[in-house]
């Protein structure tokens, strides 16, 4: 570290990325309410809140996987019900993947469930924390567009 202003970053970042990754796997003891694996869960969530049908590709890429590991997850996820799956109409070797509304219901009900158990821990929080907690949010979602 060069400066003081640098090491004071590092350490911050620091912390942050291991309050997020507590926070995370604390909150992901809810998703066992949702009878599915982290995995379908994770690729729901990027077809839910992508707004769009997504290829196969966009797919394994936003989840960072090669395309035969995402088409074997969509696959049991097509069996699951939770995706339908379409022919692209611009190119026949494509495939456009939907999530079906009981996919869109399990998927909204795992983050009440994980916003729920936040809202309760933060309850135990005065109103100065809250709103500390707060602003530290706004900061953060600014922080994470730079990233």
């Amino acid at each position: 570290m060069s400066t003081r202003q640098e090491k004071r970053e590092w350490e911050l970042a620091d912390r942050l990325h291991s309050a997020a990754i507590h926070l995370l796997r604390r909150l992901r003891i809810q998703d066992l309410a949702s009878g599915i694996g982290p995995a379908k869960l994770s690729a729901l969530s990027v077809l839910v809140f992508s707004g769009r049908p997504l290829t196969l590709a966009e797919l394994a890429a936003a989840e960072q996987v090669k395309n035969p590991t995402m088409s074997r997850l969509i696959a049991a996820m097509e069996h699951d019900r939770l995706v339908r799956i379409a022919p692209a109409k611009t190119d026949a070797r494509s495939i456009l993947i939907t999530p079906t509304q009981r996919g869109k219901a399990l998927l909204l009900a795992g983050k009440k469930r994980r916003v729920e158990s936040l809202a309760k821990a933060l309850n135990a929080c005065a109103e100065p924390d809250l709103d500390s907690l707060e602003r530290s949010a706004e900061l953060l979602n600014e922080v994470i567009r730079r990233i």
